[in-house]
């Protein structure tokens, strides 16, 4: 995504939605696609992670697909009917799936869109902040299991292995989990 274009799927059956909401996302600010098939839905969102995922409720097939994809990144709207809003935002909430009334009122819905970006743009920073974070334990793990065999097999103290392990990163221009890893391949 760049910062001036959200990818946006629209999942309905009823066309005076689609088009209702088509006219509000227009290029370039979103790139929409629309489908009324809930499968075709779930596949295209398994083949790409769209910022905002609107499904319209259509008889609780879209509860259960939001909730089928809520464990992916995209920020999903639910469009749910007056009568039903209560129960259906009480049970798809804890999902982190964002409803609105529907029908609703143009002006709440480019609000609720607003929200859904501003949401989208956190998700991807924790998301980026995560990986970093998954990167740096993996590098830890490895390093902690190569101060353990290093350790295990020339009898260093952890220090020592942790010294090994910082200076032959630092002689050999190379970064503290290469080291590690070539540790581990030589004694594991």
């Amino acid at each position: 995504m760049n910062l001036d274009s959200h990818s946006v799927l629209l999942v309905t059956k009823d066309s005076k939605v689609s088009s209702l909401i088509s006219a509000m996302l227009m290029p370039p600010v979103f790139e929409t696609q629309v489908t009324g098939d809930f499968n075709e839905a779930r596949r295209m969102c398994s083949e790409r992670v769209f910022n905002i995922v609107i499904a319209d409720y259509s008889d609780g097939e879209g509860v259960d697909f939001a909730i089928d994809i809520s464990d992916s990144l995209s920020t999903i709207l639910l469009l749910t009917p007056q009568a039903l809003f209560e129960e259906i935002s009480y049970r798809v909430e804890g999902n982190g799936i964002l409803t609105v009334n529907s029908p609703f009122d143009q002006f709440y819905f480019y609000n609720m869109i607003k929200v859904a970006i501003a949401v989208q743009y956190k998700v991807q920073i924790l998301s980026s902040q995560t990986t970093k974070l998954k990167v740096k334990m993996e590098e830890i793990r490895l390093v902690n299991r190569a101060k353990m065999l290093l350790m295990q097999n020339l009898k260093m103290t952890e220090q020592e292995a942790h010294r090994y392990i910082e200076k032959e990163a630092m002689d050999r221009g190379l970064k503290k989990i290469a080291v590690a890893e070539s540790v581990i391949k030589m004694y594991g």
